[in-house]
């Protein structure tokens, strides 16, 4: 049975590895799906919390965590998660994507 785009997003951020950090874009092309960085989002969304998928290690392209009160304080999670990782995250929920950026082997 072939995996809903959902599902192939999940799959694809469960590989990040702790103390990492992906983009929405980076993780749209990890899966095929290049130019839908906003679509992985929303399917990060629809990830039911709490999981063991590491959705708090998906970043905007900027280096920030989204912030917003639609998400009703899963940014505010998400920034104490990247902080426990040893990932510094400022107030406005800016980070240096640079050092911690994940390059997926292959």
């Amino acid at each position: 049975m072939e995996q809903t785009f959902d599902q192939r997003v999940w799959q694809a951020v469960a590989l990040i590895p702790q103390g990492k950090l992906a983009t929405y874009g980076q993780i749209a092309e990890l899966i095929g799906a290049y130019g839908c960085a906003r679509q992985v989002g929303w399917a990060l969304r629809r990830l039911p919390l709490p999981s063991d998928i590491p959705w708090h290690r998906v970043v905007n392209a900027r280096g920030c965590i989204s912030l917003s009160p639609s998400r009703e304080g899963s940014d505010w999670m998400q920034r104490d998660l990247l902080l426990s990782e040893g990932i510094p995250v400022d107030e406005e929920g800016r980070l240096p994507l640079g050092p911690y950026r994940w390059h997926p082997p292959g």
